[in-house]
């Protein structure tokens, strides 16, 4: 008997320890969201990485993916692997420059399939995943503290997110998906600028712009 409650006693504990480590990991995103949703509008610098053990590609074999976007609310303009995507709340334009050809979608690119999409970056974590606290490390003089996302649905193609936040700024400085397919693909932020100014027409597209250059619009 007196096993048995040593057994239930510790289970308890440390079902509270799991408890309180994932309410600690939700709090700080939350105030993640709050710091970096305040901004009237972000410019985020980034370059991407991408490794997958079992196909033999490390990181660092090839040299990173740069981008860079804007964000003000839902809105964004992402330039990205020589496309542009522009969103303006309600459109989803992407413009191929390489091509000359322009397709339009009605809302965003989607979100159903675990893909976090540059509207989402402050509040994709709100459902869907379970939390947990990772490491504090120092990367480059900066204190980086992780936090372990986990989908609760088995079937997605996400197995787990880590988001690096700096814990002096509450800013997101890294996050690493890690795919069903053992891929890891990370995301650092290399530059950021907040609330800029941007002319009113920033996020709108100019149809005739494009035309006058040949563009093809679908």
């Amino acid at each position: 008997m007196k096993k048995i409650r040593t057994l239930f006693l510790s289970l308890f504990i440390t079902t509270i320890a799991f408890s309180q480590n994932a309410e600690k990991a939700k709090s700080l995103l939350d105030e993640v969201s709050v710091k970096m949703g305040a901004y009237n509008n972000m410019y985020i610098g980034f370059s991407q990485t991408l490794s997958n053990e079992d196909a033999g590609i490390k990181e660092g074999d090839e040299p990173p993916i740069r981008g860079d976007i804007n964000l003000k609310g839902e809105k964004y303009s992402l330039n990205y692997l020589g496309n542009k995507f522009l969103y303006n709340g309600k459109s989803l334009y992407v413009i191929n420059t390489d091509e000359k050809e322009i397709n339009i979608t009605e809302g965003d690119m989607g979100g159903d399939d675990g893909f976090i999409y540059p509207s989402k970056l402050l509040t994709f974590y709100k459902e869907g995943y379970n939390f947990e606290m990772g490491k504090l490390k120092n990367i480059n003089g900066r204190k980086i503290q992780f936090v372990t996302l986990n989908p609760i649905d088995s079937d997605s193609d996400i197995v787990k997110v880590e988001l690096g936040i700096d814990a002096k700024t509450k800013h997101i400085y890294k996050l690493i998906q890690t795919g069903s397919n053992s891929s890891k693909t990370t995301f650092t932020i290399t530059q950021f600028k907040s609330n800029q100014e941007l002319s009113e027409n920033f996020f709108k597209f100019d149809k005739a712009k494009y035309l006058s250059q040949n563009y093809t619009i679908d």
